[in-house]
């Protein structure tokens, strides 16, 4: 998939750390924030294509409904930062399922619906 989705505008695609051998079971997707489209848009256009996509647990924390009551008591947690980076995970990251059961048609189908939606928006 990354090397498929190489170079397609307005996406972030993950990058595994040096010295890793990472064993993905989701494939991350980031969309730009400058992007015509944003991260529902193109999950919707994925499900509708019988691919499926999982918004990425977390991004912010404090904005989960789990942290109501410390948010209105200001007690029980501590910030450090702005924490932009999580709000943008937040707002614009997906995941795609994959395992390692995945044949290159699929890939193939996966790499091409994600083209397709992106070339709606190209000029």
């Amino acid at each position: 998939l990354r090397e498929g989705l190489e170079g397609t505008p307005w996406l972030i695609l993950p990058e595994p750390q040096q010295h890793s051998n990472p064993s993905w079971f989701g494939f991350l997707i980031s969309v730009e924030p400058d992007a015509p489209f944003t991260r529902n848009d193109l999950s919707k256009y994925l499900e509708a294509h019988k691919i499926q996509t999982r918004n990425l647990f977390a991004g912010n924390l404090l904005k989960h409904p789990a942290f109501d009551r410390m948010r209105e008591s200001g007690c029980g947690y501590r910030v450090v930062g702005d924490l932009s980076g999580t709000d943008f995970i937040m707002n614009n990251t997906l995941w795609i399922g994959v395992y390692p059961g995945m044949t290159d048609e699929m890939l193939r189908y996966m790499i091409d619906t994600v083209k397709e939606f992106v070339a709606q928006y190209s000029k």
